[in-house]
């Protein structure tokens, strides 16, 4: 072996032996990972694939919810269906909801199972309707008229959040030895579909399966402060602080805010990160200090 070659051995064989105690931490423990953004996108897909698989070697329980909003927009434009905003917000009829399910519990779920299954894992892909898995009432919002200040409800169609989760068919795969990637599609009371919105269905799911982790992968590198610097650790006090000072603000607010309510629900850490890094997993489990936003108790 040359030295250089004895050079980068060494370095690895550091790297694994860094990462020991992490491993111990969180061996048998399930850690729910939200799927999305720039992470699905060329080689960071089969690297996301190939962490998954990872984690579920060493002995963590992995659980992938996944979104799939650039994939849904593609295919409505090949079918030609107009999408309607009212406010900012999507209206989700009849002949869309059909199009959402179909491209994800269809295409997207079965490409990020394969992604896994590629790797050497056995990920087992389904939906929040499979095994009355997510149970799911209408989602509504109210606006207000900017002239006459009268608040009225929108209707936002088929678009859902999570009213109730049956983990038994989560706990039979992963009982199984098999990853669960699950589609945020659920079921009304009369058998409706809804579409739900990932980063909230993987904190309800996170939040019944008392997780140890929520990882939420997105396009951000977390919270950041007003100088635009991490905010590595954060409680729930601190996280309500910063909303309102206006410090977290925008699209950020719902993202802390599912974050908020896992933790309430008994996830020990509930975490904001970079899907964008390579091996972002990784890097936030089995390092000090991850590389995201934790928030906690």
């Amino acid at each position: 072996m040359t030295r250089d070659a004895m050079t980068t051995a060494a370095r690895e064989a550091d790297i694994v032996a860094r990462a020991l105690p992490y491993l111990r931490r969180y061996a048998g423990a399930t850690i729910v990972v939200k799927y999305g953004g720039h992470a699905m996108e060329g080689s960071l897909a089969n690297e996301f694939g190939r962490d998954i698989a990872l984690l579920k070697q060493v002995g963590i329980n992995p659980v992938v919810v996944h979104g799939g909003g650039p994939q849904i927009n593609a295919m409505l434009e090949r079918l030609g269906i107009e999408s309607n905003f009212v406010h900012g917000l999507r209206i989700t009829d009849a002949s869309m909801v059909e199009v959402v399910e179909m491209v994800l519990s269809g295409t997207v779920n079965k490409q990020v199972a394969g992604l896994i299954n590629r790797a050497g894992a056995l990920a087992v892909g389904i939906s929040g309707k499979d095994g009355g898995l997510i149970r799911a009432r209408k989602v509504t919002r109210k606006i207000k008229d900017p002239d006459s200040e009268i608040e009225r409800v929108l209707d936002l169609g088929f678009v859902g959040e999570p009213s109730f989760i049956d983990t038994r068919v989560i706990h039979a795969l992963t009982g199984a030895g098999l990853i669960p990637v699950i589609a945020p599609v659920g079921s009304g009371e009369d058998g409706e579909t809804y579409n739900i919105n990932a980063d909230t269905a993987a904190g309800a799911i996170a939040g019944a399966l008392n997780a140890q982790r929520l990882l939420m992968l997105t396009d951000v590198p977390g919270v950041l402060n007003k100088d635009k610097e991490l905010l590595s650790d954060l409680t729930m006090a601190q996280v309500k602080e910063l909303i309102a000072d206006g410090t977290i603000s925008g699209g950020m607010i719902p993202k802390v805010e599912t974050c908020m309510e896992a933790v309430t629900q008994g996830v020990k850490g509930a975490t904001i990160l970079d899907g964008r890094v390579p091996h972002a997993l990784l890097l936030e489990l089995f390092t000090e200090g991850g590389i995201g936003t934790m928030i906690h108790k």
